[in-house]
């Protein structure tokens, strides 16, 4: 496999929301800005704004955009970021900040039998599913593909397919 990521999100902003969604997001995760390009002056309604962007994550590159084009849809909780918090005081750090300024919870932070777990719309719209890694919750090592992933997907609640 090469050092290229070959597949990571892309979030479209309008009203000239992405640059201050990607500092929020570094500043709150302590991840780095990548690459930010800007519209210039051949496009006035634009100019400055964010062409392209990519920040990192944990990891995980992020690429986020101001929508020159007005849409008539925005953010869904049918996708979701997912993080692994690696402490309990990270995961309540991350919660709290992500729920302020505007953000609601969709699933309560609480222990839902596979560890601390919680669900939210943050202040932009992006729907985030947080939990506290398997070895702090002391969970199981998910070597049944069980609870120790967390999240719906290891609650019990997603469907399995063989």
């Amino acid at each position: 496999m090469s050092g290229i990521q070959q597949l990571s999100p892309f979030l479209m902003f309008e009203n000239g929301r992405a640059e201050e969604a990607l500092n929020f997001y570094v500043d709150l995760f302590g991840g780095e800005v990548v690459l930010i390009d800007r519209y210039g002056p051949e496009n006035p309604a634009m100019d400055g704004r964010v062409r392209l962007a990519t920040f990192a994550i944990a990891g995980t590159q992020v690429n986020i955009i101001d929508s020159p084009v007005p849409h008539g849809f925005g953010f869904t909780p049918a996708l979701s970021l997912f993080y692994r918090a690696t402490s309990q005081a990270e995961l309540d750090r991350l919660w709290t900040g992500l729920l302020g300024g505007g953000g609601h919870a969709l699933m309560p932070l609480g222990d839902y039998g596979f560890g601390p777990f919680g669900w939210l719309n943050d202040r932009y719209g992006v729907s985030w599913q947080l939990n506290l890694a398997a070895a702090d919750a002391g969970v199981g090592d998910g070597a049944d593909g069980g609870a120790a992933g967390g999240g719906m997907a290891g609650n019990g609640m997603a469907e399995r397919t063989a």
